[in-house]
């Protein structure tokens, strides 16, 4: 007899369903990229402001998978999806929560929200099921970024549209994915916040064998970026502020080649930081459909970028 997907506890208010209180490990301390050490490290985190390194965002998926699948099915494991915008860093050793907003008869886009015990918001979004959902709020957000063309030094190189070639990728047990992800999927499994069966190699599952855990598709798509060309020219700190991991046909699967391709969607600005969107899509190899997406806002810390004020300053020199 097949086993459930998830053993997880499910608690039920008036508005809501939420998950257990879960402590997330940062997998990421010994990530690099651009030869120099990541947020996730605590002296660099602290450097850009955080009192320690905070944990990827991705890794708090995990949480809401048990309670689209209480609401879903199955069915969301193959065709779902999630859509959110990080609000506050968590570090090791602090909990948090998942919350889900219950359904009227067939919603298909659902709020969603974690917070931490002193009841910060760590983020907040959607989770979808099917191709038929609304657009999500992340959707119309990237649409509002279309009508403005924000002024740039670390992307001030980068056009929309620019594209990367397709590149073979799997994710494997025993396999890191690269400087920018040094653990392996056996290693996630071990500390992941809601484990599943369904994940353990050798696994039965109604598409077969054993499934990817919808933030390991994260790691898939993303483990390639410090090949992209439009990185900026000179390294940065970087920080995933929004984030859309959408199923389209059937999960990922461990052990499976794929091709991903990715593009440059979007480009915005804040006080502290620049941004790149990228979409990235995962095909079979030589395959036109489409099986699982991600959109990511990554914003680079100015305060990180050598020179910035210097090369702001001559911009603004030369367009006087």
């Amino acid at each position: 007899m097949m086993t459930k997907a998830f053993a997880s506890t499910v608690d039920e208010t008036e508005d809501a369903f939420s998950g257990p209180w879960r402590d997330p490990r940062n997998l990421l301390s010994e990530q690099t990229y651009g030869g120099h050490a990541s947020v996730h490290d605590d002296a660099t985190a602290r450097q850009m402001g955080f009192a320690a390194a905070p944990i990827e965002g991705p890794t708090h998926f995990s949480q809401f998978a048990p309670l689209c699948c209480h609401v879903w099915g199955d069915r969301w494991l193959s065709e779902g999806g999630l859509s959110v915008s990080y609000k506050a860093a968590v570090l090791e050793g602090e909990k948090v929560k998942a919350f889900m907003a219950k359904p009227a008869a067939g919603e298909t886009q659902l709020a969603v929200w974690m917070t931490k015990e002193d009841g910060t918001e760590v983020l907040r979004g959607t989770a979808m099921v099917g191709s038929e959902s609304e657009p999500t709020p992340l959707e119309q957000k990237l649409r509002g970024l279309l009508l403005a063309d924000p002024r740039r030094v670390i992307f001030r190189n980068v056009s929309l549209g620019m594209q990367r070639s397709r590149v073979r990728a799997s994710l494997g047990y025993d396999r890191t994915m690269g400087a920018l992800y040094p653990f392996t999927l056996r290693e996630k499994l071990t500390h992941i916040t809601e484990p599943s069966p369904w994940y353990e190699q050798g696994a039965q599952t109604p598409w077969g064998g054993p499934i990817l855990p919808i933030e390991m598709i994260s790691v898939l798509v993303h483990h390639v970026a410090e090949s992209d060309p439009w990185l900026p020219e000179k390294p940065t700190v970087d920080l995933f502020v929004d984030q859309e991991i959408r199923l389209r046909r059937g999960p990922l699967l461990p052990d499976t080649d794929y091709e991903i391709e990715r593009t440059l969607i979007g480009l915005s600005a804040s006080k502290r930081t620049e941004s790149c969107w990228v979409r990235s899509d995962v095909f079979l190899p030589g395959g036109t459909e489409v099986l699982a997406s991600m959109v990511l806002n990554v914003a680079s810390f100015k305060d990180s970028y050598p020179g910035y004020q210097e090369e702001l300053a001559q911009m603004d020199a030369g367009a006087g």
